[in-house]
């Protein structure tokens, strides 16, 4: 066991994390030149296509220092903050982590985060800056942020570019030298933690784990603790580019299980596996996760309903964070609520749903779980605007707040202030790290976070401030909720809570945007957001009209004014039994209100 290392990559966004990976693969020899390509961890076609990690990796290399052979698990972990829950499943199943900063960009806020998600863990930190031969670096400067933040020597900090591979030697010796051997005994009955798991159609679940005690070998019989359920190890080993299987997974080491279990349920993250003939102690995991943003997720066609519980099933295998249950919507039937870590989360979620498993599916308004209390002083908790009470049977509402850390250049302090205190933030602190950097803290409600906070303030800085934020509890809020009415009728799919500050502004771009994306029928349409029984807003969209007194020239004005009423009376029975029919668009177009 003192020649195993287990060991993480975090960051923030861009500072180059996949890239360090790809060059330690490369020189440690795991990867043959042919395998080799950029961010050759990130294997889904979304993280490519994008430039981010969405998915933890794990990866086994082995390298030779001073005569001795050393085996090393790596994890390559996402930056942002929308996959934290990526980066602690990972922290857990290490003793150490590399901390990169870009030598360019310099310290900002998921740096901060993952830092202390880190040392929370009581994990060896290596600080290292990367990007050194980028024009634009900064290394002294970013060297004394480093020293500040976490009290370590200034000969302690490594420098490398992972794009040249510079200094990569010298990051393996420090993986050698610092970070410890794990701890654990090959004797002691099987805990093995499982951090991840995915869905292969030919093997069943493959789940990864992270053996802290005993040893697991192929064909023992093995039981998932907090499921209860036992199976055989059909196939066990370590994780390399692909699966290599092995008779044995000691103490210490991170490998793979595959026990032909076909139902998604049954295997969970954050539990442990031990042997039936022997059971272990269950691991204390991770902490439950907890879903900031709220969306419905509904089969376009509802008799695919139940293909797309099957894939929610497989996908939440891969995607811990995913949480759902099934809703129904009297405009789009059988559903589901979900509960995602933000917005990036859902829009990933969708990407992956429609491309992994072709299901098209249409997503509601995507809203924060409120709190309602009633006057008879019950507490209900509401998902969705459906599950509101009746306003007159309320007493408070609350909606919860979190605590947003800001870090930016002193010249965007300005922009910044203006879009916090328009999104009714409350600044509590404001101090300068360095002389270039300033951190804000703000406390917000979620509700105002989750549209288009985040595109704004990258916009409003020019893409040079970094987000983070953590929950801080709930708060009193005057929160309602606004209806949208398409002739009368309300469309449950786009109804919103909103603060009754903003529902008059909301509801007014609202109904404008839906002017345009409703196709015109051959009736009038009256479009009107209203709050309770009080309109706050109306749209008409004209009805087709078709000239009827074209063939009437001359003659009495009746004859006319009888074939214009025939019309009218059409019109009037055509609106009653007609209905309008809310085009995909429109429920995407909520998302991207100005």
């Amino acid at each position: 066991m003192k020649h195993i290392r287990n060991f993480c990559i975090i960051a923030h966004i861009d500072h180059g994390k996949s890239t360090l990976a790809d060059r330690l693969l490369e020189h440690t020899k795991t990867i043959g030149e042919r395998d080799m390509m950029n961010q050759v961890l990130d294997d889904m076609d979304l993280e490519r296509e994008k430039g981010i990690t969405i998915k933890s990796k794990a990866i086994q290399m082995n390298y030779e220092c001073k005569g001795e052979k050393y085996v090393f698990n790596l994890i390559d972990t996402p930056g942002h903050v929308d996959f934290s829950y990526e980066v602690s499943r990972a922290l857990a199943a290490c003793e150490g982590a590399l901390l990169l900063v870009d030598a360019s960009q310099g310290i900002q806020a998921q740096t901060i985060s993952n830092l202390y998600l880190a040392i929370g863990n009581d994990l060896e930190i290596i600080p290292v800056i990367n990007k050194i031969d980028m024009e634009g670096a900064m290394i002294p400067e970013v060297k004394d942020q480093i020293i500040d933040l976490i009290g370590c020597k200034d000969e302690d900090i490594l420098l490398a570019s992972g794009k040249s591979g510079i200094g990569i030697e010298e990051i393996l010796q420090a993986v050698v030298e610092r970070i410890p051997a794990p701890k654990g005994d090959a004797e002691e009955p099987l805990q093995a933690l499982i951090f991840d798991s995915v869905f292969n159609s030919f093997r069943g679940i493959i789940a990864y784990y992270r053996v802290f005690n005993g040893t697991i070998r192929k064909g023992d019989k093995v039981k998932f603790i907090s499921t209860g359920a036992e199976y055989e190890a059909d196939e066990i080993g370590s994780l390399k580019l692909g699966l290599e299987p092995k008779k044995e997974v000691k103490a210490g080491d991170v490998g793979y299980i595959i026990t032909g279990i076909k139902n998604a349920k049954e295997v969970k993250v954050g539990d442990t596996i031990t042997l039936t003939s022997r059971p272990g102690e269950m691991i204390h995991g991770f902490e439950e996760v907890k879903p900031m943003v709220f969306a419905g997720i509904f089969p376009v066609v509802t008799e695919d309903f139940e293909e797309l519980r099957d894939c929610m099933d497989k996908l939440q295998l891969n995607d811990a964070s995913l949480t759902y249950e099934i809703e129904t919507s009297q405009a789009l039937g059988f559903g589901f609520r979900c509960g995602f870590l933000g917005l990036l989360h859902m829009e990933i979620i969708q990407e992956r749903l429609e491309r992994e498993f072709n299901q098209t599916v249409i997503t509601t308004v995507p809203n924060v779980s409120f709190i309602a209390y009633t006057t008879r002083g019950e507490k209900i908790i509401v998902n969705n605007p459906s599950e509101m009470p009746d306003p007159v049977k309320i007493d408070r509402i609350e909606e919860p707040f979190i605590k947003a850390q800001i870090i930016t250049l002193p010249e965007y302090i300005g922009n910044i202030m203006t879009l916090c205190l328009g999104k009714r933030g409350i600044l509590l602190n404001q101090s300068y790290l360095t002389t270039s950097r300033v951190e804000l803290i703000f406390e917000m409600p979620l509700t105002e976070i989750v549209f288009d906070f985040y595109d704004k303030l990258k916009s409003s800085t020019r893409g040079y401030a970094s987000f983070d934020y953590n929950p801080i509890g709930y708060r009193d809020a005057d929160i309602v909720k606004m209806d949208i009415l398409l002739n009368g009728d309300k469309v449950d799919a786009l109804s919103a809570l909103i603060h009754r500050g903003r529902a008059q502004d909301f509801g007014r771009k609202l109904c404008e945007k839906l002017k345009d994306l409703l196709p015109r029928q051959q009736f009038m349409i009256a479009i009107q957001a209203a709050v309770g029984a009080k309109v706050l807003a109306r749209e008409t969209i004209s009805a087709m009209r078709k000239d009827v007194t074209a063939k009437c020239y001359g003659g009495d004005i009746s004859r006319k004014r009888k074939l214009l009423e025939k019309q009218k009376e059409g019109k009037k029975r055509m609106r009653q039994i007609g209905n309008v029919e809310v085009p995909q668009e429109a429920f995407l177009a909520v998302l991207k209100l100005d």
